[in-house]
């Protein structure tokens, strides 16, 4: 059956996939799917929103949307000096724990045991100073991509607080000294932080330590082979230890404590911090409802559609917060490795994979805004966003075969 070259819309599309590791950034991604539904649409307003959950491209995703960007210098995970950015507006702060303490500073030869063992947050507390100081009152970390697994020592150490082996002796704030910490001092924090909100954005439920532990779960990511795995969930045990005895509360076991190498569990119970979903704080920090309400279509993406997208990450969260508001949601993924009635579950009406373009995965990723685009084009040609919203997380029976990719 045919369909006209440039169907006509019932309301503006919304393009808010996350980025595609490895091959294009979010923003790249939406320009993509963008220019392929105008090619196949030309009357079609389309809205780019790319979007990030906490990881690399939260700061970029605010900036975009209004956040000035602020610079300055900060100690790298390894103790190098370098220049990382910010997002402010107002009195609201959202900084990018990556672009301080990510894996991406840790040198030519990546991650390894010794770089597992002695990185640190210490850049990530220097720009909440920084924030601090130009009047933030709400600060918001999102805490993907980190190269450590100090319990967010670091970071604390940097807003003031003191960490003292037996002898009294202040100790290097990162994984592997943690076994030697006696005493936390939190006398000398920053007395601001007491007016201060810290929203910590993170999508993972693991605890502190032990087998679904910080060290245990990513360490190995971070470099960590299995006694340095080890060694640092022995160090994050003591640690939990001295923080339990200077604030009074034992949070190790906290659902989420154990991202990012352990600083959400240092911000909740040293600064009271609160743990949320990241890409439902950032969307409404960002206005999302008011930019898709209205919609005729949402069109999510990320590079790989899998059991961890279901659990609330990105894609799936911009495609809950459109469900709210009766908008539909169509996927474009590198690949989907999800069945058909999960994604339908999820909300997703259509999920449009790259590797059905190109089957080849070096190629797939070598050219994904070129797959993007010509993805973008065929959903215009699917006319997705001209059908009604009835059955919302179902295919309609008036629909056409969606392009779901099954396991």
């Amino acid at each position: 059956m045919s369909t006209p070259s440039a169907p006509r819309a019932t309301g503006h599309v919304v393009v808010a996939p996350d980025k595609f590791k490895g091959s294009a950034t979010a923003a790249g991604a939406a320009a993509a799917v963008a220019r392929g539904m105008r090619s196949a649409a030309p009357n079609l307003t389309v809205v780019e929103f790319p979007i990030a959950d906490g990881g690399e491209g939260t700061v970029e995703m605010m900036i975009r949307q209004g956040y000035a960007a602020v610079t300055c210098p900060a100690t790298g995970p390894l103790q190098q000096t370098l220049t990382a950015t910010y997002a402010l507006r107002g009195r609201t702060a959202v900084i990018e724990m990556a672009s301080a303490a990510g894996l991406a500073h840790l040198g030519t030869h990546g991650p390894t045991p010794t770089t597992a063992r002695t990185a640190s947050t210490r850049g990530v507390g220097q720009l909440m100073v920084d924030a601090l100081n130009r009047g933030a009152q709400r600060i918001v970390l999102g805490v993907g991509g980190s190269a450590s697994t100090d319990g967010g020592a670091g970071a604390l150490s940097a807003l003031g607080a003191r960490i003292l082996d037996a002898d009294g002796d202040p100790l290097y704030p990162c994984g592997q000294d943690l076994a030697a910490a006696d005493v936390l001092d939190v006398d000398s924090l920053d007395p601001r932080l007491r007016n201060v909100e810290v929203i910590v954005a993170c999508d993972v439920d693991n605890p502190l330590t032990g087998r679904h532990g910080a060290a245990a779960v990513y360490g190995p990511q971070k470099g960590a082979d299995a006694s340095t795995v080890t060694r640092l969930d022995h160090a994050l045990g003591r640690w939990a230890d001295v923080v339990a005895q200077a604030v009074g509360r034992d949070l190790r076991d906290v659902p989420g404590a154990g991202a990012a190498g352990g600083m959400a569990f240092a911000m909740a119970a040293v600064l009271g911090a609160r743990l949320t979903s990241g890409i439902d704080l950032l969307l409404e920090l960002t206005s999302f409802s008011e930019v898709v309400r209205g919609a005729a279509c949402v069109v999510v993406g990320e590079g790989s559609l899998d059991a961890q997208s279901l659990r609330g990450k990105g894609p799936v969260g911009v495609a809950r917060a459109a469900r709210q508001v009766g908008v539909p949601a169509v996927a474009v993924a590198g690949r989907c490795v999800v069945a058909a009635d999960d994604a339908r579950a999820a909300g997703l009406i259509a999920v449009y994979t790259l590797t059905d373009l190109e089957a080849d995965e070096r190629r797939c990723m070598a050219d994904a805004e070129s797959l993007l685009e010509q993805a973008g084009a065929g959903i215009a040609r699917d006319r997705w966003f001209s059908r009604p919203a009835r059955g919302l997380g179902t295919i309609g029976a008036d629909a056409a075969p969606a392009p779901f990719a099954t396991p």
